[in-house]
């Protein structure tokens, strides 16, 4: 298909799209609770005559587009669907209706340009060979990640994508740019939570205590010699404690102290061996004070690695409809991702489009109460989401 018959069917579906931001965007659900999200996907889906499964790894839907030759090649999209407890403060006409709920990180807009691919795509379906796969997923802002129960819900079973393509809305980045970029682009990330545990009691007594509140403290300085004394000079990481609870008075050491963090990586050797690391220098300090200490630190998110190959093919189609002026390489950052599991396990291109225009320019940036993006980069997100997937359908 030439690119200009192809524009002009994004132009025709492009109202739909915008309808289907607004409602998922006056609808936020949080993460693994998207149950209203679910059920609207799937009558759009439904709408479309696309067959479809509910409930894969809990409120996930699963659409299925077939072309000519369907066993030829099959190839997935995606998009991640749950929102965030932020209370909006936009005064969009289609702001939140829910109190404490907020589309602030663009999952609004990776759904709705989604469904608007599928709807162009499923339009197309006799000029091409293959089948799409179209993974709509809950729970990307909590842990263990709605990708991760997908895939153990057994999400590609029955139908195995040769490569799967996700997108993220950026604010970094014009509207009507993508941006892309090869190799490990977003860091693992794990959690850490600490409970130190000891004989509180009078501030004014503090030899017959355990100091809970001085062995956190000591902790969290400890722990920075992961970074600085363990950790290969020139291997990227972050750790970072933002949350530390101690519920004592000016006079009280409190018989606990609650502590939780993020330890961030490019390195996934790396990432294992300091995982050892933390957990020694934690239980060591907090001993030293006579304390004793409960560590969580479930397996979080591994690094989001593109495939160079399918990196530079999604590149190179974007560019065929754009323009290479519109084609950007965005930088590495210490952000994490759970479409990073389905990146370790098949070839995948993971992409942003920007959302910056006239319209947002003065709006607050991603996960604040102010974020909104500017509407018309939805066409973008929509066609070149589409034109990628025919891209490798045909190519």
């Amino acid at each position: 298909m030439l690119p200009d018959k192809f524009k002009a069917l994004s132009e025709a579906v492009f109202p739909y799209v915008v309808d289907c931001y607004r409602h998922l965007h006056a609808h936020p659900e949080l993460s693994f609770l998207e149950f209203e999200t679910s059920d609207f996907i799937a009558n759009q889906l439904k709408s479309m005559d696309i067959p479809f499964r509910q409930g894969i790894g809990g409120t996930g839907v699963l659409g299925v587009i077939t072309g000519n030759n369907p066993a030829k090649k099959t190839i997935a999209l995606r998009a991640d669907m749950d929102a965030l407890p932020i209370s909006e403060e936009t005064g969009l006409a289609w702001k939140s209706l829910n109190n404490n709920v907020m589309h602030a990180c663009g999952h609004d807009a990776h759904m709705a340009c989604l469904l608007g691919a599928a709807k162009m795509l499923n339009e197309l379906k006799n000029e091409f060979e293959g089948t799409v796969l179209l993974v709509f997923q809950p729970g990307e802002e909590k842990a263990p990640g709605g990708a991760s129960l997908m895939l153990k819900d057994g999400v590609f079973d029955t139908l195995t994508p040769e490569l799967i393509i996700g997108q993220h809305i950026s604010e970094d980045y014009p509207t009507g740019t993508l941006a892309f970029r090869s190799g490990v682009v977003m860091a693992s990330a794990d959690e850490i939570h600490l409970t130190v545990k000891g004989q509180g009691g009078h501030g004014a007594k503090p030899h017959l205590c355990n100091d809970t509140v001085l062995a956190a403290a000591h902790t969290l300085v400890a722990l920075q010699q992961v970074r600085s004394r363990l950790c290969p000079p020139l291997t990227p990481m972050v750790l970072t404690f933002g949350k530390l609870i101690a519920n004592g008075e000016t006079n009280v050491i409190p018989g606990e102290v609650k502590l939780s963090g993020t330890f961030r990586t490019f390195d996934e050797k790396w990432r294992e061996e300091a995982r050892g690391h933390i957990g020694r220098i934690i239980h060591d300090t907090c001993s030293a004070f006579g304390c004793a200490v409960d560590i969580e630190m479930p397996e979080g998110y591994p690094c989001l690695i593109n495939n160079e190959e399918i990196n530079c093919k999604s590149k190179q189609y974007a560019s065929e409809l754009l323009g290479e002026n519109n084609i950007l390489e965005f930088d590495q950052r210490l952000t994490s991702e759970d479409f990073s599991f389905f990146s370790q396990r098949y070839p995948a291109c993971f992409y942003r489009f920007g959302t910056r225009g006239e319209s947002n320019q003065h709006m607050g940036r991603s996960h604040t109460s102010g974020f909104c993006i500017d509407e018309k980069s939805l066409l973008t997100g929509t066609s070149g989401l589409a034109w990628i997937a025919l891209g490798f359908l045909n190519g």
